[in-house]
């Protein structure tokens, strides 16, 4: 029974999800011309928002906690977990005050709407994990940017997600070029719990009835810091909420 209510109702939502897609394709296509950079991802954080929670089709119950409230005057580096592409729609939804950018593969920049349009004109570093220089000046060209215009970047040091929700490895490389290209940016862990639940096949079909939460922990200040210092205080404090009942 169960398995049925599952198709029935990701049928609905994929439909919903396709026309959400298309729909914010042409918005933010208008806005990024006709009103610049900051307008543009204003329509991408209302697209995610629409993708958030239009999950509620599926009896998905959402939690965000922030332990405290995040600056907005200096950028941030988000540090995460990586369970499932509804990661990164929860998280451009409520970060959206700091404006976050993400660290993605090069190849999610063709061929999708709305998502593959963002990606090219948000200033995310698309990287070609064949590429290893390629990634670096990727990800370089971000740490400027967000250092520039107090915008936000997020990173999944683990790189590839976890299908388990137990944590891989974490990477130092990615953290560390955004630290020293963005000196005066927070770093900020993200604990992700349960989205790997809601698809663990693929897109099709989906969980319904799952519990998905996203919190922003306590922010690290850099400085005085290492980068394996950064990425291992990010992972305990990372792991530390995850493992909380």
């Amino acid at each position: 029974m169960k398995k049925i209510l599952d198709y029935l109702l990701s049928s609905v939502y994929m439909i919903y999800f396709g026309l959400t897609l298309v729909v914010f394709h042409v918005i933010q296509v208008i806005c990024f011309h006709l009103f610049g950079r900051r307008t543009h991802q204003k329509s991408v954080h209302w697209l995610n928002g629409f993708l958030l929670h239009g999950l509620w089709i599926l009896g998905t119950r959402l939690h965000h906690e922030a332990k405290i409230e995040l600056p907005t005057d200096r950028p941030v580096i988000f540090v995460a977990n990586h369970q499932s592409m509804f990661d990164i729609v929860g998280m451009i939804w409520y970060m959206r005050k700091n404006y976050p950018i993400f660290v993605s593969k090069i190849e999610l920049a063709k061929g999708i709407p709305s998502i593959s349009y963002n990606l090219r004109k948000s200033g995310a570093a698309l990287i070609d994990r064949k590429d290893g220089k390629q990634a670096i000046v990727e990800i370089a060209r971000l740490g400027k940017l967000i250092e520039e215009t107090k915008f936000s970047a997020a990173i999944f040091p683990e790189g590839t997600r976890s299908r388990t929700g137990e944590l891989k490895q974490f990477a130092i490389g990615g953290v560390a070029i955004l630290v020293k290209k963005a000196p005066h940016a927070l770093v900020v862990p993200v604990a992700i719990k349960n989205t790997g639940k809601l698809n663990p096949k693929g897109i099709f079909p989906l969980n319904s009835l799952e519990r998905l939460s996203w919190t922003s922990l306590t922010p690290i200040e850099p400085k005085g810091k290492s980068a394996e210092e950064l990425v291992e205080l990010a992972k305990l404090a990372i792991q530390k909420e995850l493992e909380t009942a």
